[in-house]
């Protein structure tokens, strides 16, 4: 799986650009603030439909543009290409075209173009919050398999909805102050009627995200025992060291579930008996969730613990440590997506090698020299291992709103411009 052809209009910095490319290593060269992330960028927008630099898509649209951002990206898998468009509209729905013919929902180009992308934003998968470790899987999950991107969008919705309700009903479980004078209540009826109905309006949504909640956890589950060699390996690896890299996942369920030891363990346990767990969760924080408007169970409230031998990686890892997590974590994922998908997925380092020492660039280049299409940007070549300055390469000078390509991609060319122009 490679790209051949990537052109954007509106998208980001860039009034219009376009770049063709080919199987192998393709350099961005160029100053910060030239654009060669917003690119790349829009590669990883056509593999998962979002950003890794901004939650919301208004941004992606050029600043002063009238319309709509426009990316075209054409894609060789088994030797048979494939055209995908998208217009990304601010405040409206996103549309999609695939081989030139509109298709009824976004997300129905989703596994045309698989990607796997590594930034410095992704330090934040070691040092952050929880929600960047739970994007991590759930990315990689619609990757594997783009289904899960259907069950992940019906369980946000079912969180929302359920916690809204929470809210709404909330007046009838909290004691009266001056300020709320008790709960409102409908013309006749009682608050203990008033209670049993919104209970009985509120098991409806505790089963349907136990439903959804346990499918996709079960799925995160599975994920997880999959990459876990993968991880131990490639920090291995890149790290150059006997220190095991570990990965455990911590869910929100109660602990007197009888699937918490199973997961402590690293099993499985089926989607039933998840299913059932979160129900049971749930019950046994009813009080709670009442209080305080919000639903506390589920996979939106779990988190995946990353370790370095015996120790957390957040809060003792070192600098150079949780950048070699970071990365092996991505480096995992690529592996596995490999092994399921019989192909390279496209493999985008953005400004990597600037944050890494000389042995772990050389390391990292010894992994992904050979990958089917790697797309690397740099400031400066010299951040570049030579290894993937060499023939077969190409190399594109970036500057604001032009991406130019070189005559050759050899080490001997690779200097950025203004290097280059200053030579005799």
């Amino acid at each position: 799986m490679h790209l051949t052809h990537l052109e954007v209009s509106d998208f980001r910095s860039y009034p219009a650009a376009e770049v063709d490319l080919e199987p192998g290593v393709s350099v961005l060269l160029g100053r910060n603030g030239q654009g060669k992330t917003n690119l790349v960028e829009a590669a990883g927008y056509v593999a998962t439909l979002s950003s890794h630099r901004v939650a919301q898509d208004a941004p992606l649209v050029r600043a002063g543009a009238t319309g709509s951002a426009i990316v075209r990206a054409t894609v060789v898998r088994d030797g048979r290409e494939s055209l995908v468009e998208l217009e990304i509209v601010p405040g409206r729905a996103n549309r999609a075209r695939l081989n030139r013919a509109p298709v009824g929902r976004q997300r129905d180009v989703l596994g045309t173009l698989r990607s796997v992308l590594f930034a410095p934003e992704d330090l934040a998968l070691v040092k952050g919050d929880p929600g960047e470790r739970r994007r991590l899987l759930d990315d990689l999950l619609v990757a594997r398999q783009p289904r899960w991107s259907a069950v992940r969008a019906d369980y946000d919705k079912a969180v929302r909805q359920r916690g809204a309700l929470l809210k709404q009903a909330g007046h009838l479980w909290r004691a009266p102050t001056r300020r709320s004078g008790g709960p409102r209540l409908a013309p006749g009826e009682t608050l203990e009627e008033a209670r049993d109905g919104a209970l009985a309006t509120l098991a409806v949504f505790d089963e349907q995200l136990a439903q959804i909640g346990g499918a996709l956890l079960y799925a995160r589950l599975r994920l997880l025992r999959d990459l876990r060699p993968y991880l131990e390996q490639a920090y291995r690896t890149l790290s150059d060291s006997d220190t095991r890299a570990g990965a455990t996942y911590r869910s929100s369920l109660d602990p007197g579930t009888d699937v918490t030891e199973a997961l402590a363990a690293g099993e499985v346990p089926t989607q039933e008996e998840l299913t059932a767990a979160i129900l049971q969760s749930i019950e046994a924080v009813r009080t709670q969730e009442q209080e305080r408007g919000v639903c506390l169970v589920g996979p939106h409230r779990d988190d995946l613990v990353l370790a370095l031998g015996e120790l957390p990686a957040k809060g003792y890892a070192s600098h150079g440590e949780s950048w070699s997590l970071a990365l092996s974590l991505r480096l995992a994922g690529f592996d596995l997506l490999r092994h399921d998908l019989g192909t390279d997925p496209v493999l985008v380092l953005d400004d990597v090698f600037a944050e890494l020492d000389s042995g772990r660039r050389e390391r990292l280049a010894g992994l992904v020299a050979e990958c089917e299409q790697v797309l690397v940007t740099a400031a400066v070549a010299e951040d570049v291992p030579q290894r993937l300055l060499g023939p077969g390469s190409r190399v594109f000078d970036v500057t604001l709103g032009s991406v130019t390509a070189r005559a050759s991609g050899s080490a001997q060319q690779a200097e950025a411009p203004e290097q280059a122009a200053a030579q005799p």
